[in-house]
């Protein structure tokens, strides 16, 4: 019976499960894609860190842990990073960059990715340089050109294109220059208070147990501040940090398949409501309530089966691609794309299981259908409700927080999501209802006839209202959410240089250099905001609490990190406009009883776990100072000035060892580029972090995790346009019927193109305005509690994306309305009669 049925409706039923193809596809995609990943991870680990072992120190090693490393008796290489300025003469044009001095056959597997290819192992041999392939675009160098780094020129020997584990982000925050370390001297950047990173690798043996080799030495590599990486730390950080990524990307996908089970309940809805004389006959035969609702309950999971096969094809297909979609953030550069069997065999039974659950609700009428239906026309009569209908809302909420857990291994995540999911898909529908009522109470029959039959079809019997609201308005939520929240990064760093805020900064500045960088600054016409002299240190002990302590204290709330890290610290007597004192008293200056009094930021006070009055040891150089937490300030990161984690008063420090810092505010690009240029020839061992090229790095970094999430978001708006085009393809027969009747009684052809686009316009507009609603709620929440910045919209995204759905709304609407208007009445009522 179900098959016999289903004769006149099976392209009806196809498009019930079109909406939910996208969804499965995104679903197998993204699963087959992580699998994959994390298989390549696995076969490709020790190549992503280039030896079995690396250790990484920001001070140069003693001479007992070079003895150390020098008796493990095997193969190594080092390299002594930094960050300096990079000047192209060919240009005339400076950059930022990480400088690698390189010695030894590093990596040990794989190899430096370079163009010529030879030029990965042959640069070595002079003052020759490797040069991110992106950094030479962006200043037009060739293979042959020089970049000077420091006092020494170097020949650009080749582009380089791939390095162990960096990957398009990496890139774009600081493109890397290779130089071989005996020139390193050369350069004269390697000065007191640069900041150094030394690396270490090592390759063993097959069969040697790497750690066992830490394990042994631990209390040794902690005196020393040395942090070890291994082939399986590299695995479990890059699988820990990827799992995420993938978490992410499987709930987006989710939500669009949710999106399209919307679109099912809603099409099967409106079909179920068509087949009630069906039914009631059927009844009246001696069928039980129960064997018609097998009926349609067969020929809506078979529908599920065929949309789900679609799916899982689709998705094998999509998979193929997504390896470029995110190379970006993806340390392995060849992900391969074998269909995983296992993301296929989940793909179908979360089809399956989905699309039936989201189907029973409407399936539930047909158990309450009498036979009397088929005796008198009772029109869109309410049934009573079925009670298990609350075993399906429940069914339908296990199901997803379990997907959500399934995903996330997280019970906060498992109920986060699905309830945030929950209040937006209740605040979407309450507008719907809310919209509905409004026009049933306060219908404006006084206004014209085109008006009055648009507004009355959002109310009548199978609207579409509420399920274009669901899934369209979601869909506009989490894309313009995005688009709300990138605008929010880019404007605060935009902000952070406007007006006369500094928006440059010179740091690594010698004692015997702050004089004349300060005559050059003021010749090239900048105003000399700041100069900060900072002095490096280290924290020895916390109210007596050393780091071996702490680690030792499994009830210590002080972070590790705090005693780990090296503290660039100043001293002045007053406070800056970028820090409020919010605890304590600020001191400027040594207290008369030889007291040192010291002001620390908000955000480490809590990961220090001090308060006022207690005791700070520091180390300078050998040198312990004694100190007391006198004041606690909150300190604006964001601005682009001299803040500190610790502020000293003025007569302690003078006589450290120190570097200095020099804060400026150029008017323009041109001048930038003039007075970097004269800096960098002048002075190069300074570097400079330029407000412009920050926020040129940001916008790249942006524009790059935006279109992953664009592109992942673009499942939910192609999913909601499906359910739009099901939703007002599945109502077309009620409609034909009505707008046959409208063209009958005189109704013109124009007229009826009117009502039908206005309505889709007001329906459109309804769906749009609520998500972008929604979407403006959201990117509050995340720059309120996440990001703690201003929340300053921009309403030109929100502008787009009104326009843009709104108006293929109207368009598909009226292209359903073709046949009504080009076809004689009674043509259309004997094709569907």
């Amino acid at each position: 019976m179900a098959w016999r049925d289903s004769r006149q409706s099976r392209g009806r039923l196809l498009l019930f499960i079109s909406s939910i193809v996208i969804g499965i596809a995104a679903l197998v995609a993204i699963q087959s894609f992580g699998e994959n990943l994390q298989n390549d991870i696995d076969a490709e680990a020790q190549t992503l860190l280039g030896a079995d072992l690396a250790l990484e120190l920001n001070q140069p090693p003693s001479d007992s842990l070079l003895e150390w490393m020098n008796g493990l008796g095997t193969e190594q290489a080092r390299t002594v990073s930094f960050v300096s300025m990079a000047y192209f003469p060919g240009s005339d044009n400076t950059r930022l960059a990480s400088i690698q001095a390189l010695e030894g056959n590093f990596p040990f597997y794989g190899e430096l990715v370079t163009e010529p290819a030879a030029a990965g192992r042959n640069f070595v041999g002079g003052p020759s340089a490797l040069v991110d392939q992106s950094m030479m675009e962006q200043y037009g160098a060739e293979v042959g050109d020089s970049v000077k780094i420091g006092e020494l020129t170097f020949r650009i020997a080749g582009r380089l294109l791939s390095a162990p584990g960096r990957t398009g982000i990496n890139a774009a925050i600081a493109p890397v220059i290779y130089i071989p370390i005996d020139w390193l001297d050369g350069t004269g950047l390697v000065q007191r208070g640069s900041r150094i990173n030394y690396n270490y690798f090592f390759k063993f043996d097959p069969e040697f147990d790497i750690d066992q080799l830490i394990e042994d030495n631990e209390t040794m590599l902690d005196a020393e501040r040395v942090d070890d990486d291994t082939v399986e730390d590299r695995k479990r950080s890059i699988g820990n940090a990827l799992g995420n990524f993938t978490t992410f990307l499987n709930l987006v996908a989710f939500v669009a398949l949710l999106l399209g089970c919307i679109g099912v309940a809603s099409a099967v809805h409106i079909y179920i409501k068509e087949k009630v004389p069906t039914v009631a006959v059927l009844r009246c035969l001696g069928a039980s309530g129960r064997q018609a609702f097998q009926i349609y309950l067969i020929q809506v999971a078979i529908m599920g089966l065929l949309g789900t096969l679609l799916g899982v094809l689709a998705g094998s297909i999509l998979q193929l691609a997504l390896p470029a979609v995110m190379a970006d953030f993806l340390p392995v550069e060849n992900i391969s794309t074998d269909v995983s069997w296992k993301a296929v065999v989940q793909g179908l039974m979360t089809g399956m299981g989905i699309s039936i659950l989201f189907t029973l609700l409407p399936l539930l009428r047909i158990r309450r259908t009498s036979p009397l239906r088929t005796l008198r026309a009772v029109g869109d009569e309410k049934m009573p409700a079925d009670p298990l209908r609350w075993v399906i809302y429940g069914l339908i909420t296990i199901f997803v927080a379990l997907f959500t857990y399934w995903q996330t291994e997280s019970w906060q995540d498992t109920l986060v999501f699905p309830l945030g999911l929950g209040i937006a898909l209740g605040v979407l529908a309450l507008v719907a209802r809310a919209f509905i009522w409004a026009l049933r109470r306060f219908f404006p029959r006084d206004w014209s006839f085109v008006w009055r039959q648009s507004l009355a079809n959002l109310f009548r019997p199978n609207n579409q209202t509420l399920i274009l609201l669901v899934s369209i308005g979601l869909g506009t939520a989490l894309l313009a959410t995005l688009f709300f929240t990138r605008d929010l990064l880019l404007d605060q760093v935009r902000l952070t240089g406007s007006g006369d805020r500094p928006n440059m900064v010179l740091f690594d500045i010698q004692t015997s250099q702050k004089e004349e960088v300060a005559r050059l600054v003021e010749q090239n016409g900048l105003p000399l905001l700041q100069e900060v002299p900072i002095v490096t240190m280290r924290l020895e002990t916390i109210n007596g609490i050393t780091k071996a302590q702490n680690e030792a204290d499994t009830t210590s709330e002080i972070r590790n990190w705090v005693f780990n890290r090296e503290y660039r610290v100043t001293y002045r007597d007053t406070l800056i406009d970028s820090e409020t004192v919010v605890e304590g008293e600020w001191h400027g200056e040594k207290a008369k009883d030889g007291t040192i009094y010291v002001s620390i930021a908000d955000n480490i006070a809590d990961d220090m776990q001090a308060e006022i009055g207690d005791a700070l040891v520091f180390n300078v150089q050998g040198r312990t100072i004694e100190t007391v937490v006198s004041s606690i300030r909150e300190v604006d990161f964001r601005r682009v000035q001299t803040n500190f984690f610790v502020v000293f008063p003025s007569g302690v420090l003078e006589n450290a060892p120190q570097f200095h810092v020099v804060v400026t505010r150029t008017s323009d690009q041109s001048q930038s580029i003039a007075f970097q240029s004269a800096l960098v020839q002048g002075f190069p061992n300074v570097s400079v972090v330029d407000l412009s090229m920050i926020l040129k790095t940001v916008d790249e970094i942006l524009n790059k995790v935006a279109f992953v999430v664009r592109f992942m978001a673009l499942f939910s708006i192609l999913t909601g346009l499906l359910v739009l085009i099901s939703s007002v393809l599945l109502s077309k027969y009620q409609r034909i019927r009505e707008s046959v009747l409208l063209r009958t009684i005189g109704a013109k052809r124009r007229q009826i193109l009117w009502i039908n686009g206005l309505e889709y316009f007001i329906l459109g507009s309804l769906a749009t305005i609520t998500g972008l609603f929604l979407a403006v709620i959201g990117a509050w929440a995340l720059a309120y509690f996440q990001l703690d910045i201003p929340f300053r919209p921009n309403l030109m995204p929100a502008l787009y994306s009104y326009l843009i759905i709104t108006g293929l709304t109207v368009l598909i609407g009226l292209f359903n309305s073709r046949e009504i208007v080009s076809e004689p009445p009674l043509e259309v009522l004997r094709r569907i009669g």
